[in-house]
């Protein structure tokens, strides 16, 4: 059973993703915005965090240590934990993250990997304590991968709290159930700027819908809005749609 997936971001007025770029305001700091941010990811009560390949890579460090020599591993997938108190989830299609332990802060790291991923950096997740997941086909099935992480690891509440690309896919293929947005009292401006959801040259039109919920002025001039999201059309199904991240 696919986990009920929430989208929590925080983004300037002008939508864009990186604090690091955005003006500044009497309202408050970019410290006081991220601690707003981190309570209410944990007011959302989810059980597992999602992020894509890039996100990741700036939280873990690791240099490449596949195992020498021929090595057995398990696919399509591989459980070093289940029914943990909360996991951290990366996509990474071609396997180019690499960790030193299978938790990050107290949770059970589980990577989603693509159809290609060799074998030693398989065994190199497995000997670190990192659970893992492989794509049965060559694009990956993201519906078909939170269900099995629903089904294998219990996992119900998934907040998805990745970049412009993982965001986009998610909504493009009606995975996302609710929309859970900061909005802080600055702006990027920058030409350059990436969107905290962007779906390529189709987008999102005709895909999916926003329905207002709930919108709370927070301290620091934080403004959160909150949205249900449904298919674009009530019969529309979901289409897999290629990731690179």
């Amino acid at each position: 059973m696919k986990p009920h997936v929430v989208c929590h971001m925080i983004a300037s007025l002008d939508g864009r993703l990186h604090p690091g770029r955005w003006s500044e305001s009497p309202d408050g700091s970019r410290a006081d915005w991220s601690a707003l941010y981190a309570k209410v990811h944990d007011a959302l009560e989810g059980d597992a965090w999602i992020v894509g390949r890039v996100t990741m890579a700036e939280m873990t460090k690791t240099n490449p240590h596949a195992p020498a020599g021929p090595v057995e591993v398990d696919r399509p997938h591989h459980f070093a934990a289940r029914r943990t108190a909360s996991y951290a989830i990366a996509v990474d299609p071609s396997g180019k993250l690499h960790f030193d332990a299978g938790e990050m802060d107290g949770d059970h790291v589980v990577v989603l990997l693509g159809r290609d991923v060799g074998d030693s950096h398989l065994a190199e997740l497995a000997a670190d304590g990192v659970s893992y997941i492989v794509a049965d086909g060559a694009e990956m099935d993201l519906a078909a991968m939170l269900d099995v992480l629903g089904r294998e690891l219990g996992i119900r509440r998934l907040l998805l709290e990745g970049g412009a690309d993982i965001n986009g896919s998610f909504f493009a293929n009606g995975l996302v159930d609710e929309f859970s947005l900061l909005v802080a009292p600055a702006l990027d401006g920058r030409s350059d700027g990436r969107a905290i959801v962007e779906a390529g040259d189709a987008g999102l039109a005709g895909k999916v819908r926003l329905s207002l919920t709930s919108c709370e002025a927070l301290d620091h001039g934080i403004v959160h809005l909150r949205y249900a999201v449904r298919s674009g059309s009530p019969d529309q199904s979901h289409e897999d749609a290629a990731i690179g991240f």
